[in-house]
């Protein structure tokens, strides 16, 4: 599974940082989740608290965004041209990355990779063993 392949990629980490965006994304998924009643109301409200205390425990780092990281994306956008269009989300994460100087992304999804990648990123997507 896509999910486990990545997950089994960060743990081995000796640092991650984890996005104020990337915080919220995954709360929201977890959320999605419930509702469109892949876990219960008990599971997804379990499933944020494990969240939370994950990212307080090494090698998790938490990094706030600030307001500027939509300017970024914009910049990106504007500069991508036909090789970097990506979701408004993923432009956010690389925009995010951009503002907190990092250069490599760890994700399952091709198409943000590929946006990363056009920017001068790292993009790795890890496979299933």
């Amino acid at each position: 599974m896509k999910h486990e392949a990545v997950g089994n990629r960060v743990n081995r980490e000796d640092a991650v940082l984890v996005s104020s965006l990337t915080e919220l994304e995954s709360s929201v998924q977890i959320t999605a989740a419930h509702l469109r009643g892949d876990y219960s109301l008990a599971r997804s409200r379990r499933l944020l608290k494990e969240l939370d205390g994950l990212l307080d425990r090494e090698p998790f780092e938490r990094r706030a965004l600030s307001g500027e990281v939509f300017k970024l994306a914009r910049l990106q956008h504007s500069r991508s041209g036909a090789t970097g269009l990506c979701r408004t989300l993923d432009r956010l994460h690389l925009a995010a990355m951009q503002e907190l100087g990092q250069n490599r992304l760890i994700t399952n999804d091709t198409q943000q990779a590929e946006a990363a990648r056009a920017l001068g990123f790292v993009a790795e997507i890890p496979v299933s063993s």
